[in-house]
């Protein structure tokens, strides 16, 4: 019987370690997950979005055929908003992240106006216009800085290692804004321009999700995710006039 029970033991060891905890991370080792999905929705009177005039900036101004409005609230139709992140805050954080994220800059706007990574994920500063900019990432909890970026020059590489929502600008067209979301999880997501967000992938459990949107703070939500499932989690904002 020890020598039936041995390999068993040494398997199940085996599993254990593979899904311990590392720096306060967990890795599944189950295919079986499920996911959560919602939509972001506002009650109220939104603020009216400006036209931004950038007839300062020629070679911005031509790749706008009608001007671009301002984009800190998202507003869509049906009344939902975009740009809204919404992330794991308390429960499995999974696994750290490997990719690269991008932020570009083109036609003198930030793309994507949000853009959400992880502590420590690589990201890379784009310059695709015909003129300068001075990317100004204004952090708190990590160090601030800004750098020029001239056309044609290569990305800046860039990490944070500590969670927070960080204000960007350009220090030389001031109504380029946009935000750096840096999370202390995997499992977040960016709502589209229908309002819907989705995160895929969490292991079974119950977890707290936090939205936040930039002017009108967060709201959480308690879900559990089974294996193989949906659940869902919408979000509604009161939207004022400012």
């Amino acid at each position: 019987m020890q020598k039936r029970t041995f390999p068993i033991l040494a398997i199940a060891l085996l599993v254990s370690s593979a899904a311990s905890t590392k720096a306060g991370r967990f890795t599944a080792v189950s295919a079986a997950t499920g996911n959560v999905e919602g939509v972001i929705s506002f009650t109220g009177t939104p603020p009216k979005m400006k036209p931004i005039d950038m007839a300062k900036e020629p070679t911005c101004a031509k790749q706008h055929a009608t001007p671009v409005m301002t984009e800190a609230v998202g507003v869509r139709p049906g009344n939902t908003l975009e740009d809204v992140v919404v992330y794991v805050s308390a429960g499995d954080m999974g696994p750290p992240a490997t990719k690269t994220v991008i932020y570009d800059q083109k036609g003198c706007q930030y793309i994507p106006h949000v853009a959400a990574l992880e502590v420590n994920e690589p990201m890379e500063i784009q310059n695709h216009d015909q003129t300068s900019h001075n990317i100004h990432p204004m952090a708190k909890a990590n160090p601030e800085w800004n750098k020029s970026q001239p056309p044609g020059s290569p990305p800046l590489k860039v990490t944070y290692e500590k969670a927070e929502f960080i204000p960007v600008k350009c220090n030389v067209h001031p109504w380029m804004h946009g935000y750096f979301a840096v999370l202390g999880t995997s499992h977040y997501s960016v709502s589209d321009d229908d309002g819907k967000f989705s995160l895929k992938g969490l292991a079974p459990g119950k977890y707290t999700l936090t939205a936040w949107q930039e002017k009108f703070g967060t709201q959480t939500a308690e879900v559990t995710v089974t294996s193989g499932g949906t659940a869902k989690a919408n979000f509604t904002f009161k939207a004022t006039p400012y």
